[in-house]
């Protein structure tokens, strides 16, 4: 079994990130990437970096082990700041850094025992440490039987199994990766995500990851980082940043804004509606579900339900409700309070006559 040895410390950030600018020197123009990104990453922890293409998930990705330098700030990896680092101290910090990519990135004529070890022969370790570690993480990864086998020969997901040994065969204590499910169908997705989250409670390893799909923060991640435009827009624990997004990017990654209701909405309220459609957002610990009849007595009123939408995320219920009340003068403020131990955000959509 591939272990570390080494005792990990919680009461400090693995990597600390203060007041990191970069900047692109684009067509003579200067492009701000990263713009004052503060951060700091635990240990032994999973941490999702998600934005639309081009926000600079990858270019802070990159200054994480050194292969980009900032403009402005620091990073400091196990209190060590990488830019103080000479040339030999930089790469002995990077083998600490293991890396996958989106596109497996295995060279197609060795075989798949040729590209695990490949990482160890370039830092010189001797024949026997090789054979071990190879043997180990091909074990760890699932994939004893395709040693000899050259990519060609391999689906895509045992390709980013591939990959992920690699990573690992130096006995990293982090692990960065760059989209690494994007180019997979779901079903080997799934498979790469829960070899992600088995290596992570296994061996301690902290691992970041870049996507842009929100279904791979739910999986698997323990923390969520929104970035916009180079800016950090939205961090947080998982469930409570699903359960309440508060940015736009944040709610339209997610989708969970999407109504499809069998009616008209409208934003005011005249003598054509009959309902106020109300969006009840709940966020409570699996064991202390949301009590429906509770809820529906604070209404006094009759109440449809028009959509609904349930998730378990790290032993959480999070939840949304669009329902629909025969009553056009809600106070909300008062709802609010009432619903306060249920429910924990109350937002009125908007006004319609709905068909019963």
């Amino acid at each position: 079994m591939v272990s570390f040895g080494s005792q990990i410390d919680f009461s400090v950030p693995h990597i600390q990130i203060r007041h990191l600018n970069k900047f692109y020197d684009v067509q003579d123009k200067q492009v701000h990437a990263l713009k004052n990104i503060n951060l700091d990453i635990p240990q032994g922890k999973i941490l999702g970096i998600i934005g639309k293409s081009g926000a600079g998930k990858s270019s802070l990705l990159r200054t994480l082990n050194g292969l980009e330098q900032a403009n402005e700030g620091s990073i400091h990896i196990h209190q060590q700041e990488i830019a103080t680092l000479n040339h030999q101290d930089l790469i002995q910090l990077r083998q600490k850094i293991g890396m996958i990519f989106q596109h497996f990135n295995l060279m197609s004529a060795k075989t798949v025992w040729e590209n695990v070890a490949l990482p160890l022969k370039i830092s010189n370790f001797n024949k026997a440490d090789i054979e071990q570690r190879v043997n180990e993480v091909l074990e760890l990864v699932g994939l004893s039987d395709k040693a000899q086998h050259y990519p060609s020969q391999l689906s895509g997901g045992q390709k980013q199994r591939v990959g992920i040994a690699r990573a690992l065969v130096s006995h990293p204590e982090i692990l960065l990766c760059d989209e690494a499910t994007s180019a997979l169908d779901p079903e080997s997705t799934s498979v790469v995500l829960s070899l992600l989250k088995e290596i992570n409670q296994k061996l301690g390893i902290t691992i970041v990851l870049i996507t842009h799909e929100m279904q791979v923060i739910r999986e698997i991640c323990d923390q969520v980082v929104v970035i916009e435009k180079g800016e950090i827009v939205e961090s947080g624990q998982v469930w409570s940043v699903f359960s309440n997004p508060e940015k736009a990017i944040t709610q339209e990654l997610l989708n969970l804004e999407q109504l499809d209701l069998p009616f008209a909405l409208y934003p005011e309220k005249d003598n054509t509606v009959s309902h106020t459609i109300l969006k009840l957002k709940y966020a409570s610990e699996a064991r202390h579900s949301p009590d429906l009849a509770q809820i529906l007595n604070c209404f006094g009123h009759s109440v449809h339900l028009y959509q609904s939408h349930i998730d378990t995320i790290q032993n959480h219920l999070v939840g949304t409700l669009i329902v629909g009340v025969a009553d056009l003068n809600i106070d909300l403020q008062q709802l609010t309070q009432q619903l306060k131990n249920q429910i924990a955000h109350v937002e009125v959509l908007g006004y319609a006559r709905p068909t019963h």
